[in-house]
């Protein structure tokens, strides 16, 4: 244990002694368990703040003061979707007014536009359009690799991965290959939500389920194609449900190592349709800001020594809130 501090070992000495003992474990580079995790999430006052100094000390051994970052343009060519998740604001039906679809040169235009304005990276993600072209996704990355070799494209969702691959009648793996060929040099872990099946069920049915996910992440990792990992909290999981997903995201990363970093995205209650129309009991409206950090530093002390970064979504937390960690 490097966290010397007086203010600290005060803290440590008036808190809870089962969170005290997890934190030293965390403290000596003991991996925490999921039972152990839950208590953590369930941190308050004093707990918290020691919850978070811990975390941070981790921080400092994994990477430093240095906080990095990509400039990068996320360009989400369609709206219109086949599926209808409660969480999500963003997608329309094909008979909607508000669908929209860009054609491939404006897509390319975009990428075009971020790249003299500094941006190294796109992301490339849309809804799931009905009937659409097998080979859409890869001949956006062509276009976009034709006018700009060097743009990094992190592009398509295992939602995304799967789909095309159900178009094409082909394996995920063939698929991906596909991708990679096509100009792909990462994917997002986005479609993640919760890793727990019934909770999926209940918020996204129909949406790709824990082992497909599962699946083309591992498969990525195993051709070659890093990825990142993410979460959504705050609406009606529980801190047991928390910590699972984490628990499986480095369970993965022990297998694989392919995750460059894992990202806590704050549930955004606004126009959500499960919130707005109330469709699931008890549905909170996301994170407030003790939850927020204390998601962050969780996510730290349980991926400590297997993926070093821990990615705060700043447009999900706010500027007011995201400056503090």
């Amino acid at each position: 244990m490097t966290l010397q501090t007086t203010n600290f070992d005060s803290k440590l000495k008036h808190a809870d002694p089962i969170i005290a003992g997890i934190l030293n474990n965390a403290l000596s580079e003991k991996e925490i368990d999921i039972k152990d995790s839950v208590m953590l999430f369930s941190a308050k006052g004093i707990e918290l703040d020691l919850v978070c100094s811990v975390a941070d000390e981790l921080r400092k051994r994994r990477v430093g003061n240095i906080v990095t970052y990509v400039v990068n343009r996320n360009i989400n060519f369609t709206n219109v979707c086949i599926k209808q998740c409660g969480f999500c604001a963003f997608s329309r039906d094909f008979r909607e007014e508000e669908g929209y679809f860009l054609p491939i040169h404006e897509v390319v235009r975009r990428a075009k536009e971020a790249h003299e304005l500094g941006a190294t990276e796109v992301c490339i993600q849309a809804g799931l359009p009905p009937d659409m072209d097998g080979e859409l996704y890869e001949k956006i990355c062509r276009e976009i690799k034709k006018e700009i070799p060097k743009m990094h494209i992190h592009g398509f969702s295992p939602e995304e991965i799967l789909y095309a691959a159900t178009r094409n009648g082909i394996t995920i793996r063939d698929y991906l290959l596909r991708l990679k060929n096509a100009g792909v040099d990462t994917i997002p872990g986005t479609s993640a939500e919760i890793l727990d099946q019934k909770m999926r069920d209940k918020i996204s049915p129909g949406r790709i389920s824990v082992k497909e996910w599962i699946k083309v992440i591992k498969t990525a990792h195993k051709i070659g194609i890093r990825s990142t990992s993410t979460m959504m909290y705050g609406h009606v999981e529980s801190y047991v449900d928390r910590a699972n997903h984490i628990g499986i995201i480095r369970k993965i990363q022990k297998e694989t190592g392919g995750f460059t970093e894992f990202v806590p995205l704050n549930f955004i209650h606004t126009e959500a349709p499960m919130y707005k129309h109330g469709l699931h009991k008890g549905i909170q409206p996301g994170a407030d800001s003790d939850d927020i950090m204390l998601t962050h530093a969780v996510s730290r002390i349980m991926l400590n020594n297997y993926i070093d970064n821990i990615q705060m979504s700043w447009v999900k937390t706010g500027e007011k809130c995201h400056s503090s960690y």
